[in-house]
Protein backbone atom coordinates (compact mmCIF):
# COMPACT_ATOMS: atom_id res chain seq x y z
CA UNK A 1 0.00 0.00 0.00
CA UNK A 2 1.34 3.07 -1.05
CA UNK A 3 0.02 6.52 0.48
CA UNK A 4 1.56 9.06 -0.64
CA UNK A 5 5.11 8.77 -0.62
CA UNK A 6 4.73 6.14 2.42
CA UNK A 7 4.79 2.47 1.67
CA UNK A 8 2.91 -0.18 4.26
CA UNK A 9 3.03 -4.02 3.37
CA UNK A 10 1.71 -6.80 5.23
CA UNK A 11 -1.22 -9.21 4.86
CA UNK A 12 -4.58 -8.38 4.37
CA UNK A 13 -7.52 -10.48 5.58
CA UNK A 14 -10.89 -9.98 4.49
CA UNK A 15 -13.79 -12.26 5.34
CA UNK A 16 -17.36 -11.79 4.98
CA UNK A 17 -18.77 -11.87 8.63
CA UNK A 18 -22.64 -11.30 7.52
CA UNK A 19 -24.42 -10.99 4.42
CA UNK A 20 -23.21 -7.44 3.58
CA UNK A 21 -20.31 -6.97 6.38
CA UNK A 22 -17.17 -7.67 5.89
CA UNK A 23 -14.00 -7.96 8.75
CA UNK A 24 -10.95 -6.55 7.04
CA UNK A 25 -7.41 -6.82 9.00
CA UNK A 26 -4.01 -5.78 7.95
CA UNK A 27 -0.85 -7.22 9.47
CA UNK A 28 2.49 -6.93 9.17
CA UNK A 29 4.86 -9.27 7.70
CA UNK A 30 5.75 -10.54 11.17
CA UNK A 31 1.89 -10.89 12.19
CA UNK A 32 1.53 -7.35 14.35
CA UNK A 33 -1.97 -5.96 13.65
CA UNK A 34 -1.69 -2.65 11.73
CA UNK A 35 -5.94 -2.26 11.39
CA UNK A 36 -9.21 -4.15 12.05
CA UNK A 37 -12.25 -2.94 10.93
CA UNK A 38 -15.60 -3.68 9.98
CA UNK A 39 -17.46 -2.06 6.83
CA UNK A 40 -20.61 -2.49 5.05
CA UNK A 41 -22.02 -0.47 2.25
CA UNK A 42 -23.59 1.88 5.53
CA UNK A 43 -21.57 1.48 8.24
CA UNK A 44 -18.27 1.35 9.57
CA UNK A 45 -16.64 -0.28 13.01
CA UNK A 46 -12.82 0.63 13.77
CA UNK A 47 -12.43 -1.97 15.80
CA UNK A 48 -8.44 -1.60 16.21
CA UNK A 49 -5.45 0.98 14.51
CA UNK A 50 -1.77 1.41 15.16
CA UNK A 51 -1.45 4.47 16.33
CA UNK A 52 0.84 5.81 13.80
CA UNK A 53 -1.93 4.90 11.16
CA UNK A 54 -4.66 6.54 13.44
CA UNK A 55 -4.88 9.84 11.12
CA UNK A 56 -8.37 10.73 10.13
CA UNK A 57 -7.15 10.80 6.25
CA UNK A 58 -6.25 7.07 6.02
CA UNK A 59 -8.96 6.31 7.75
CA UNK A 60 -11.64 7.76 5.38
CA UNK A 61 -9.81 6.39 2.66
CA UNK A 62 -9.62 2.70 3.93
CA UNK A 63 -13.41 3.41 4.64
CA UNK A 64 -14.86 5.15 1.44
CA UNK A 65 -12.27 2.48 -0.27
CA UNK A 66 -13.43 -0.62 0.90
CA UNK A 67 -16.97 0.29 1.09
CA UNK A 68 -16.99 0.53 -3.00
CA UNK A 69 -14.97 -2.73 -3.42
CA UNK A 70 -17.00 -4.74 -1.46
CA UNK A 71 -20.10 -3.09 -3.33
CA UNK A 72 -22.13 -6.11 -4.31
CA UNK A 73 -24.97 -4.66 -6.27
CA UNK A 74 -24.86 -2.43 -9.57
CA UNK A 75 -27.81 -1.90 -11.21
CA UNK A 76 -27.04 -1.46 -14.87
CA UNK A 77 -28.34 1.57 -17.08
CA UNK A 78 -26.60 1.16 -19.86
CA UNK A 79 -24.26 -1.40 -21.44
CA UNK A 80 -21.59 -1.18 -24.25
CA UNK A 81 -18.65 -2.85 -25.57
CA UNK A 82 -15.24 -2.39 -27.18
CA UNK A 83 -12.94 -4.80 -28.48
CA UNK A 84 -11.79 -7.06 -25.50
CA UNK A 85 -14.82 -6.21 -22.74
CA UNK A 86 -18.56 -5.96 -22.33
CA UNK A 87 -18.99 -2.78 -20.68
CA UNK A 88 -21.72 -2.01 -17.68
CA UNK A 89 -22.60 1.49 -16.70
CA UNK A 90 -24.33 1.18 -12.98
CA UNK A 91 -25.53 5.00 -11.82
CA UNK A 92 -26.02 5.10 -8.04
CA UNK A 93 -26.77 8.89 -6.79
CA UNK A 94 -24.05 11.30 -8.08
CA UNK A 95 -22.09 8.12 -8.53
CA UNK A 96 -21.28 6.14 -11.53
CA UNK A 97 -19.62 3.07 -11.44
CA UNK A 98 -18.56 1.47 -14.96
CA UNK A 99 -17.66 -2.43 -14.93
CA UNK A 100 -15.38 -4.12 -17.45
CA UNK A 101 -16.10 -7.63 -17.97
CA UNK A 102 -13.51 -10.02 -20.39
CA UNK A 103 -15.33 -11.36 -23.23
CA UNK A 104 -13.02 -13.90 -23.51
CA UNK A 105 -14.43 -15.71 -19.69
CA UNK A 106 -16.97 -13.23 -18.67
CA UNK A 107 -14.54 -12.43 -15.49
CA UNK A 108 -14.49 -8.68 -13.92
CA UNK A 109 -11.56 -7.29 -14.73
CA UNK A 110 -12.42 -3.75 -14.24
CA UNK A 111 -14.12 -1.11 -11.45
CA UNK A 112 -13.70 2.40 -13.08
CA UNK A 113 -15.67 4.58 -10.36
CA UNK A 114 -16.50 8.56 -11.26
CA UNK A 115 -18.19 11.17 -9.16
CA UNK A 116 -19.02 14.34 -10.78
CA UNK A 117 -18.14 13.09 -14.58
CA UNK A 118 -14.34 12.60 -13.24
CA UNK A 119 -12.36 9.29 -12.06
CA UNK A 120 -12.07 8.97 -8.74
CA UNK A 121 -10.86 4.99 -8.28
CA UNK A 122 -9.71 2.09 -10.78
CA UNK A 123 -10.28 -1.17 -9.29
CA UNK A 124 -8.53 -3.38 -11.50
CA UNK A 125 -8.28 -7.30 -11.06
CA UNK A 126 -6.33 -10.68 -11.84
CA UNK A 127 -8.86 -13.39 -11.56
CA UNK A 128 -9.29 -16.93 -13.00
CA UNK A 129 -12.57 -17.95 -11.18
CA UNK A 130 -15.77 -15.85 -10.63
CA UNK A 131 -15.65 -15.67 -6.27
CA UNK A 132 -12.00 -13.97 -6.02
CA UNK A 133 -9.76 -12.36 -7.34
CA UNK A 134 -5.71 -13.49 -7.83
CA UNK A 135 -4.65 -9.91 -7.29
CA UNK A 136 -6.31 -6.50 -7.30
CA UNK A 137 -4.85 -2.76 -7.91
CA UNK A 138 -7.00 0.22 -6.75
CA UNK A 139 -5.74 3.78 -7.99
CA UNK A 140 -6.56 6.83 -6.71
CA UNK A 141 -6.71 9.00 -9.92
CA UNK A 142 -6.61 12.45 -7.64
CA UNK A 143 -4.40 11.56 -4.93
CA UNK A 144 -1.17 9.41 -4.28
CA UNK A 145 -2.52 6.60 -3.42
CA UNK A 146 -2.13 2.95 -4.87
CA UNK A 147 -3.38 -0.31 -2.93
CA UNK A 148 -1.86 -3.56 -4.31
CA UNK A 149 -3.43 -7.13 -3.05
CA UNK A 150 -2.44 -10.64 -3.75
CA UNK A 151 -3.65 -13.93 -2.88
CA UNK A 152 -1.99 -15.99 -0.81
CA UNK A 153 -2.68 -19.80 -1.44
CA UNK A 154 -1.46 -22.57 0.78
CA UNK A 155 1.14 -23.12 -1.88
CA UNK A 156 2.96 -19.59 -1.55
Amino acid sequence: MDIYKNHVSGILIIKKIKETTHRVVLTSDFGNKLIDFEVSENDFKLNYVLPDLDKKIVINFLKSDFQELLRQKYPVNESFENENSRIYLSKIEKKNYYLFFNKENNLLKQIIYTKNNKEKIDFSFDAKKHIFADSLNLQHKDFKINIKLFQITETE
